[in-house]
């Protein structure tokens, strides 16, 4: 297996064209605006989905979230969620948000692989999200075979992928997926 296909890789950033990106942790004082950027990115449609019901109701690990910002203008967020599968802790990444106007730059990949590296250098283990598997794996994350996990509502079994911080830790995982608590 090659270093780009090892589970326990650590990506470079992509190369931004935006000098003025920063990117930070997330703080309490984000989640109003980030409320506001998923709604013009997502629509209202966007709690009816599975995976935010897995987020109802829990706060994100604000060690592990992290928000880009052009100046002062917040342009990207990624959420991350603690979450259980059985008796094992899990992570759900997402929303990963970009302000529409700068998408295709980067800011998205690098936030994910900002929240990644984050977890594995806490000893966190998995992180799964419902998502297109053409984009996240880049990251590391791998298609779920249809029935493994059961989520909390419809999901399209091809968008359910998981990412191993630490080899061979999504072995014998399986079962109802649900909010920690």
């Amino acid at each position: 297996m090659s270093p780009a296909e090892s589970p326990s890789h650590t990506l470079s950033p992509p190369a931004l064209d935006l000098p003025s990106l920063g990117v930070r942790p997330l703080h309490p004082a984000d989640l109003a605006q980030i409320e506001k950027l998923d709604e013009r990115a997502f629509g209202p449609g966007r709690f009816a989905r599975t995976a935010y019901r897995l987020r109802e109701g829990v706060g994100p690990d604000f060690a592990l979230s992290f928000v880009a910002h052009v100046g002062t203008l917040l342009v990207g967020a990624n959420i991350m969620t603690p979450i259980k599968c059985g008796e094992v802790d899990m992570l759900l990444l997402g929303p990963l948000t970009v302000e529409p106007a700068f998408r295709s730059r980067g800011i998205g990949e690098t936030l994910a692989s900002r929240s990644l590296d984050a977890a594995r250098a806490e000893g966190r283990k998995l992180v799964m999200l419902v998502g297109d598997e053409p984009y996240y794996s880049r990251l590391g994350f791998k298609r779920v075979q249809p029935g493994r996990l059961q989520m909390p509502g419809p999901v399209d079994p091809a968008r359910v992928l998981v990412c191993e911080l630490s080899p061979g830790a999504f072995d014998g995982v399986q079962g109802a997926v649900r909010k920690a608590t």
